[in-house]
């Protein structure tokens, strides 16, 4: 088989495998750098491989190895809600900003959506992918990670995992077993949220565009669930409930006010890139890629990310608008 032949058999697994890794490590530039390490592992094996097992399955070998090296030496990766009690929305300062290495990210639907994928199977996908489910993995040790993943999500059996992991079908079960109590102990209630948007969905991101562009703040707090929770990687500061987040968009982030808000897809949550405007009066700057979740027509999280500089070319947006 020629080189291009085997790279486009290879490269069909691609999104599968970035969710995968996604998942492992929850970093998609993690993800990328680890899939890409499967595929030039698999493309140089490929001659030995001679289809002894499944593409797929040895793939998953590959891919599987990869992120429990890089998980060896790493540093597990949280949300702000992890490292401590919510703030207030009176805050003088969020404190300083942590290490990217620490920080839960956001990944693009479009990394991970196969060619041709069942509609079903893509609203399960997206569940898998939520935030909180993925800063939930992180606490569970690498290979309980891997088990759950491939036994959950993906619908391995116990079998087949017992094989790539090199393991007993007993063993699996026992570290399946120990992984559904840690991560049923977490907040990662499905929402719902990752059908396609119906009318109210839609309804209700228009709404928050439209007040957040005119920082119509009784409007965009009208729009949030009682509980609703704001957070801004990498800084640590989070804040719980209307009132402190209209707190601090009327006072610290003040600044967000005449910004403008541009439609993308993350973790399979509706989400938006933010560009407050230029400091010079003219046009608008990347300031954060905003991710919503919504539950019962109420906003449920805001997330804002802030390092655009890597994030806004992984989702395609400008870095500015003129």
């Amino acid at each position: 088989m020629d080189e291009g032949a085997i790279e486009s058999r290879l490269e069909v697994f691609r999104p599968e495998l970035t969710g995968y890794c996604y998942r492992m490590l929850g970093s998609a530039f993690e993800a990328e750098d680890a899939v890409q390490d499967t595929m030039v592992r698999a493309w140089r094996g490929f001659g030995s491989f001679e289809g002894r097992a499944a593409l797929r399955s040895w793939l998953y070998r590959i891919a599987t190895n990869v992120c429990l090296t890089m998980l060896e030496s790493a540093q597990r990766r949280v949300r702000p809600m992890d490292l401590g009690p919510p703030g207030s929305g009176q805050a003088i300062h969020p404190g300083e900003p942590r290490p990217d290495e620490i920080w839960v990210g956001p990944v693009p639907d479009t990394r991970l959506r196969p060619e041709g994928a069942d509609p079903a199977d893509l609203v399960a996908q997206r569940e898998s992918v939520r935030l909180a489910f993925i800063a939930a993995l992180q606490h569970l040790p690498p290979r309980q990670r891997a088990v759950l993943i491939l036994r959950e999500v993906l619908a391995w059996s116990a079998q087949e995992v017992a094989e790539l992991l090199d393991t007993s079908v007993a063993g699996v079960n026992s570290a399946l077993q120990r992984a559904r109590a840690a991560i049923a102990a977490a907040d990662t209630a499905a929402t719902g949220a990752g059908a396609p948007l119906d009318d109210d969905q839609k309804s209700l991101l228009a709404r928050y565009v439209e007040a957040f562009e005119a920082y119509d703040l009784q409007a965009l707090t009208a729009l949030l669930r009682a509980d609703a929770t704001l957070s801004m990687p990498p800084l640590p500061l989070w804040l719980r409930g209307p009132d402190d987040i209209h707190a601090w968009m009327a006072g610290r982030g003040s600044g967000c006010r005449g910004s403008r808000l541009l439609p993308v897809a993350a973790n399979g949550r509706p989400a938006f890139g933010q560009y407050r405007p230029s400091l010079g009066g003219r046009g608008h700057d990347s300031w954060a890629l905003i991710v919503l979740e919504t539950s019962a027509g109420r906003i449920t999280a805001v997330d804002n990310f802030l390092d655009t500089g890597r994030l806004f070319p992984l989702f395609g947006l400008p870095a500015r608008l003129g």
